[in-house]
């Protein structure tokens, strides 16, 4: 009993020195930048929305979506059938909750490549507004690979790189199992995810490891139903054609 209680005493006074390193960390600290995932030539199709899914975006209206900064109206901006970042405005999120889902979302970086690596048609669709599926221009555009575009940013790395060229529309074809919690707290089971990437897998029912973190390793929190988000990264990235289906 002695030594268990002295263990505890350890353990207890360990703690302050691991939050304490953690307040040190830098963004770099997560980056992964080898292996490289191979380049391929994804084909084409196109997709429209099956008769049980809910519209999110039709090309013509953001009436089911809010600013994520105050919950005004979105201030992107809608032209030709796509609504585009406001750069400095902020991202924008669904009006509806969701958990379990199947998700269509296409997008596209702009044609006129400006930055490298990050700072390159940068976005991101954070799934239940915690957990990003990074957007981000990779074509021929060198970055940490835990942080390209297929990624589930600083977690999991694509299998491979689908991405088009700069000013083409892409795709992602998403299955979600959200994370579930006990009453306390604790993760019971942790999310998991499918990604399709202009028709190819990139994401193999991935197994995350918390909310997505820009420095310092990923954690759960617990939470239910939670709103899809996009990213203002300052970056004229475009969307279109917006579906779900809830599971």
């Amino acid at each position: 009993m002695h030594r268990i209680k002295s263990l505890l005493i350890c353990t207890a006074l360990a703690a302050p020195t691991f939050h304490a390193s953690a307040q040190q960390a830098k963004p770099a600290d997560t980056e992964v930048w080898e292996p490289v995932p191979a380049v391929i030539t994804p084909g084409t199709a196109t997709n429209t929305a099956p008769s049980d899914a809910i519209v999110l975006f039709d090309g013509q209206s953001l009436s089911g979506w809010v600013s994520d900064k105050d919950g005004s109206a979105a201030p992107w901006v809608i032209k030709d059938g796509a609504m585009t970042v406001a750069p400095g405005k902020g991202g924008i999120k669904t009006k509806e909750s969701f958990e379990d889902f199947q998700l269509h979302i296409e997008w596209r970086s702009p044609e006129v490549v400006k930055g490298e690596s990050q700072g390159r048609g940068n976005s991101g669709i954070f799934l239940q507004s915690n957990y990003e599926l990074q957007v981000l221009d990779n074509y021929n555009n060198k970055t940490y690979v835990n942080g390209q575009a297929g990624s589930l940013y600083k977690q999991a790395i694509p299998l491979v790189n689908a991405c088009k060229k700069p000013g083409e529309w892409q795709a992602y074809d998403v299955i979600w199992t959200a994370p579930r919690f006990n009453e306390d707290g604790s993760v019971k089971s942790p999310a998991h995810i499918t990604v399709l990437h202009n028709g190819v897998l990139v994401q193999n029912n991935t197994e995350l490891k918390g909310k997505t973190l820009y420095i310092g390793k990923p954690f759960y929190e617990k939470h239910g139903a939670l709103p899809l988000a996009l990213q203002d990264h300052g970056d004229l990235v475009s969307y279109r054609n917006i579906w779900i289906r809830k599971l």
